[in-house]
């Protein structure tokens, strides 16, 4: 049967929805943000909303202000690469065509991570990612536009694939980036400011969400975020998408002793949601029996045909975008991640803090208002 997105009351309000709303806001408003001066919107990249409030004495200024129905859904995947394009562009991960962390550049037969292969892989950001950006629209329309982020990203491809229509201004810690986004914000009127932070996304990988290096980061966030906003401007906080911790004995290696990869030419996408591209001549749907039955209880595993056809990728899919996505995807279930045990790095089974799945944890995140926005 095929995957559905987690569902509830909670659930309606889309991450993707909120680059629109924050361009309202610096019109008319909507019915979740009202008139402001200026806005900004902070990204904590990894922060779900269930890891926040299990830990909502670490963060005091943060769950002070969220609310119980102050929840977003992320995107499928569940991954950086998609979740903060759909974040930025307003569009689910199938309009985009940034459908996972690594997916198959069919023109070189090679997998292409998205966060950082852009330009050993020769893809051009501009038209591999196409959507137009939340930056691109305000600035059209007179907005003053900026993105605060660390140093290191000024100039990436996957910056010049989502944050195109920004003026981009670096910042190393939390508190500088907080505090320059608060001043952009106050300086300029009718500004669109985008502050990253991710570090609890660096932590989280690192030692997992219950680590005391993951608690730093999210007080010293917090902390960041408890100066004071600016007359008139409206904050935002959320993040792309959370995060789940995998214990070592809940990894799975797909090797090919094990006859993973028998007819599979590429394992791509993440351990938590892999993307499956199978050879030209290979037996497809045997293969699909194959790995549902030997991955019964543990992962979910659906063609890319049942993907589309669900509406994991959104309402669209672009033909680029459907041609990246694998012809077979295998999303695990609880707190397991899987492994092409044949990968030449293997760094990644030293990951803790995980994402890319359907587990709420992974899925929901904060929509916090501060500032203007307050209520």
């Amino acid at each position: 049967m095929p995957l559905m997105l987690p569902s509830g009351p909670e659930s309606t309000r889309s991450i993707a929805g909120v680059a629109h709303q924050l361009l309202a806001a610096l019109r008319d408003g909507t019915a979740d943000l009202p008139p402001v001066r200026s806005a900004v919107l902070v990204v904590v990249d990894g922060l779900g909303a269930i890891p926040l409030r299990a830990h909502a004495g670490h963060a005091r200024t943060l769950s002070s202000l969220m609310a119980k129905k102050d929840i977003a859904g992320s995107v499928f995947p569940t991954t950086t690469a998609s979740a903060l394009t759909s974040l930025l562009t307003g569009v689910a991960p199938g309009a985009h065509g940034m459908v996972g962390y690594r997916v198959l550049h069919r023109a070189t037969d090679a997998l292409v991570n998205q966060l950082t292969d852009w330009e050993q892989a020769g893809v051009d950001p501009l038209t591999w990612q196409a959507a137009p950006t939340v930056f691109e629209q305000a600035s059209a329309s007179g907005h003053p536009v900026f993105a605060v982020g660390m140093p290191k990203f000024a100039s990436t491809g996957f910056t010049r694939a989502i944050l195109r229509g920004a003026q981009y201004r670096p910042a190393r810690s939390a508190a500088e980036r907080v505090e320059l986004a608060w001043e952009l914000a106050d300086a300029h009127d009718g500004a669109l400011v985008y502050c990253y932070l991710p570090e609890a996304d660096k932590a989280g990988h690192k030692h997992g969400i219950d680590s005391a290096e993951w608690v730093t980061a999210l007080e010293d966030i917090d902390s960041a975020l408890s100066r004071r906003v600016p007359d008139g401007v409206g904050v935002l906080v959320t993040a792309d998408h959370g995060m789940i911790d995998v214990p070592r004995h809940r990894q799975l290696v797909l090797d090919a002793a094990g006859g993973w990869h028998d007819g599979i030419r590429h394992i791509g996408g993440e351990p938590r949601m892999l993307h499956v591209y199978t050879e030209p001549d290979a037996d497809q749907p045997r293969i699909l029996e194959r790995w549902r039955r030997d991955l019964d209880g543990l992962a979910d595993v659906v063609s890319r045909v049942e993907a589309v056809d669900a509406g994991l990728f959104g309402p669209l899919v672009t033909d680029a975008a459907r041609e990246r996505i694998g012809d077979i995807l295998v999303v695990a279930r609880s707190n397991r991640a899987l492994y092409d045990g044949d990968a030449e790095d293997q760094r990644g089974r030293d990951m803790v803090g995980q994402h890319g799945g359907l587990t709420l944890e992974e899925w929901r995140v904060p929509f916090i208002r501060m500032g203007a926005f307050a209520r």
